[in-house]
């Protein structure tokens, strides 16, 4: 009990600094005897308090882009819902075997973020001379918003570092700072985890281990204050430093395990 509590403290740091932790509880719970499936369920739903605490301690940055959650969260939630259905329909080497793909992309996206940012910043002064353009008439706009909808798929069906994946990918299309996204990214990696859990409580009540998700809801709750705290007094590139060498580190596991 110590072990999951302690590991779910862990993930809800590190998901409000980045959003890899449910490589530190989802490894704890195999290991400690859980089958996959179980696991994955009841972490997903344990983690829900740490999102929660990580998403009010970044709330400051999320000020000035109520216009742009209300256009990314319907994919979110529409990708959530097609991951947990995922989950209870195929085997979970479906998935797996992507894993280390994606995380390697998003840590590419997440490296080469400000020099693709400050691209596209040019692209659109030379737009902008040109004369006035619809707005979202780029592709910028439906790019994040399908991106949002697959990692919202990925996180409804393993949940592990698709806050890499959303900060890499909106870090490229979403014209903001990296704090700022990541404050973005935790908001949206909530309503992934909220209805994954939701779905999991009504199709599959009795997989679920109820103590090893209230033991991580505990941990991560608290884990999720500490971590919004430490993680927006860091420097943005002491930030993207962090996010590859725990990007790395979750590709190891995985390949590991």
């Amino acid at each position: 009990m110590l072990i999951v509590l302690l590991a779910g403290a862990a993930a809800g740091a590190i998901n409000a600094v980045i959003g890899s932790g449910t490589l530190f509880t989802f490894p704890v719970l195999l290991s400690l005897g859980f089958p996959p499936v179980t696991a994955t369920m009841s972490n997903a739903i344990g983690l829900v308090a740490g999102s929660v605490s990580g998403t009010w301690g970044y709330r400051r940055e999320l000020a000035g882009q109520r216009r742009r959650v209300f256009r990314l969260l319907p994919a979110s939630l529409l990708g959530a819902v097609t991951g947990a259905w995922l989950l209870l329909r195929l085997p979970e080497e479906t998935f797996e075997a992507v894993v280390p793909v994606l995380l390697v992309l998003a840590l590419v996206l997440v490296v080469t973020q400000t020099r693709i940012q400050r691209a596209l910043a040019r692209r659109r002064e030379r737009e902008a001379a040109k004369g006035p353009k619809r707005e979202g008439r780029s592709g910028r706009e439906p790019a994040a918003f399908g991106a949002t909808y697959l990692i919202g798929v990925y996180g409804g069906y393993f949940t592990a570092a698709q806050g890499i994946l959303l900060v890499g990918a909106l870090g490229v299309l979403v014209p903001e700072t990296l704090q700022r996204v990541n404050a973005l990214k935790n908001l949206l990696a909530l309503a992934v985890n909220v209805v994954a859990a939701c779905t999991y409580t009504i199709v599959a009540y009795d997989r679920i281990s109820w103590t090893a998700a209230g033991l991580i809801a505990v941990g991560s709750l608290a884990g999720g204050f500490v971590g919004a705290s430490v993680g927006r007094r860091l420097h943005p590139a002491v930030l993207r430093g962090v996010i590859v060498v725990l990007g790395v580190v979750g590709i190891w596991r995985i390949l590991a395990a």
